[in-house]
């Protein structure tokens, strides 16, 4: 048994059997010994592999057969940013269902006051339509703009903090970003899911912020990021319903969303 244990050497991080010739384990890269030990000339001598059953393998806590554990990192970009795909799958249904001809666009956004319709600061985040009717190319770019920045920054954000926290920073960013726009606008017109995604934008960007501040490494790209945005808010000024006070606010809510957040432990 003695002789045998010489045979593999177990990772600490994953718990992974590996040779003992080697520094790093092969499954998550964590580090195992300082430096390979010397291999004696004309190769290790090779020991019978003691004989264990599968069900003594298992009530020592560790099967041969086991598969490795993924890296987190690896484990990160293998999870399904499921609260992501749903918004923007709802954001494409909605826009099909509204060519179909199932409803009115004036029904579902922003026009002029609230007056008692609720809903309408919910359903406007979801339609994207040019002010002066349904055009394909106005109301289709800013959906193309508004959908890619929560497809992009909702995963990111679903992969570090889960899908109930970008649910909830994407229908308060949306939702406030919509009843800031009808309490400053006197004439309000707002659809369309800009605030929504500035929100989930900001919320992921503050711990790069914070850690370029103070002048510490980050790994994500702020030029980038920072012309997403500036696509967002210059769609405020082609498309009627991309509304500046939504965009704005939905970005300020996921500013504030995201200083606590970047204090808390993240799952990757």
């Amino acid at each position: 048994m003695a002789r045998g244990a010489d045979l593999f050497v177990v990772c600490k991080n994953c718990g992974s059997e590996v040779s003992p010739y080697v520094t790093e384990c092969p499954y998550c890269g964590q580090r195992v010994r300082k430096r390979a030990p010397k291999i004696e000339r004309g190769g290790p001598k090779a020991a019978p592999e003691p004989k264990r059953s599968r069900r003594r393998a298992r009530s020592a806590g560790r099967t041969r057969f086991e598969r490795p554990r993924l890296p987190t990192s690896a484990a990160a970009l293998t999870t399904r940013p499921v609260a992501t795909i749903s918004l923007v799958a709802l954001m494409f249904l909605t826009y099909l269902v509204f060519f179909a001809g199932a409803f009115n666009w004036w029904d579902a956004i922003i026009i002029g006051k609230v007056d008692g319709d609720w809903w309408k600061l919910l359903t406007a985040n979801f339609l994207h339509v040019d002010g002066g009717g349904s055009s394909v190319f106005a109301g289709g770019a800013y959906q193309f703009a508004t959908v890619a920045a929560v497809g992009i920054y909702g995963t990111l954000l679903e992969r570090r903090h889960g899908p109930f926290v970008v649910l909830a920073i994407a229908l308060v960013a949306g939702v406030g970003g919509m009843l800031i726009a009808d309490v400053i606008d006197p004439t309000p017109l707002a659809g369309g899911a800009n605030g929504m995604g500035l929100g989930l934008l900001a919320a992921w960007a503050v711990p790069d912020l914070l850690a370029w501040r103070a002048n510490r490494d980050y790994d994500g790209d702020l030029l980038a990021t920072a012309v997403i945005a500036a696509v967002l808010l210059a769609m405020s000024l082609a498309v009627d319903t991309a509304n500046i006070y939504a965009a704005l606010a939905g970005g300020l809510i996921g500013l504030a969303a995201g200083v606590p957040l970047a204090r808390v432990r993240t799952r990757f």
